[in-house]
């Protein structure tokens, strides 16, 4: 490998990495560092800039239109925010990889009808889907986590589906099979295990897309509801005084920013570490 491509490596890690721990500490340390109330706040003191003190409180990030803490909000957001998306992530991953290897595995009408299954998904704009659900089932933080989680299953599906009809034809597979061990066996103890790293590359490159919809549920007021705040949610606020008070937008965008590019570059890295293909 040349030094070039070491050095590649190397910054898309360091990076993605160091932005990704900038994130997780404002969102787990923070609370300690930073405890001020995200939902208290004082209408005298509302849009102050950043780096303002009032009555002897420092605003780092500045105050809302109802005057409580930038900082204290975003700390609360980013807590928020990123629980929904991990856990949705997860789920999106347990599911899509359990269907996609039942159907590799299975063949026959079980893969046809979990295929098309998936192909139906997949014809669906996610967002539209996703508006849709919300929407009728209502927003709350179980609800979105279901939502974001069971409408990502199908490319996980398909790339589980795709490794599994390699893996089934090894040798050690045929073996397991002519030792008449059970399916569910040599599915959870042969097949999976031989899938798993392709299966978490993918995770790690999903994560940016579930941060963008959770903010852009957010942010169209169908994700978590004020006064809770999310990142999505605390630009849907801020959208209508951005002349008055660019921080408000400003600075949860700059952390969507983050995690969309952190994960991006460690799902890179991950890519190229592995040699996975995903298609």
């Amino acid at each position: 490998m040349s030094l070039a491509g070491r050095w590649t490596k190397a910054a898309d890690l360091q990076l993605g990495g160091g932005l990704l721990v900038l994130v997780l500490a404002i969102g787990l340390v923070g609370p300690v560092v930073w405890p001020l109330d995200p939902l208290a706040g004082h209408l005298a003191d509302t849009f102050q800039p950043p780096l303002s003190a009032v009555k002897g409180v420092l605003h780092p990030l500045g105050t809302d239109q109802l005057g409580r803490d930038l900082l204290a909000r975003i700390i609360e957001g980013v807590r928020i925010s990123l629980s929904i998306v991990l856990v949705a992530g997860a789920i999106s991953a347990i599911v899509g990889t359990a269907t996609g290897v039942i159907a590799g595995y299975l063949g026959g009408w079980v893969d046809t009808v979990l295929m098309r299954l998936a192909d139906i998904q997949l014809a669906i704009p996610f967002i539209l889907l996703i508006l849709l659900v919300v929407a009728v089932v209502g927003p709350s933080f179980t609800n979105l986590i279901l939502v974001l989680g069971i409408t990502g299953w199908a490319i996980y599906a398909r790339v589980a589906r795709a490794r599994t009809l390699e893996v089934r034809e090894l040798e050690y597979i045929e073996a397991a099979r002519a030792l008449a061990l059970p399916t569910p066996r040599i599915l959870a103890f042969h097949v999976l295990p031989n899938i798993l790293v392709p299966q978490i590359v993918l995770l790690t490159l999903d994560l940016p897309r579930l941060i963008v919809l959770e903010a852009s549920i957010g942010f169209l007021g169908l994700g978590i509801q004020p006064p809770t705040p999310t990142l999505g949610n605390l630009i849907g606020e801020g959208r209508s005084y951005i002349l008055l008070a660019d921080w408000l937008i400003l600075y949860p965008g700059l952390v969507i920013a983050a995690l969309v590019i952190a994960f991006n570059l460690i799902g890179d890295w991950l890519v190229k570490m592995t040699e996975t293909r995903l298609d």
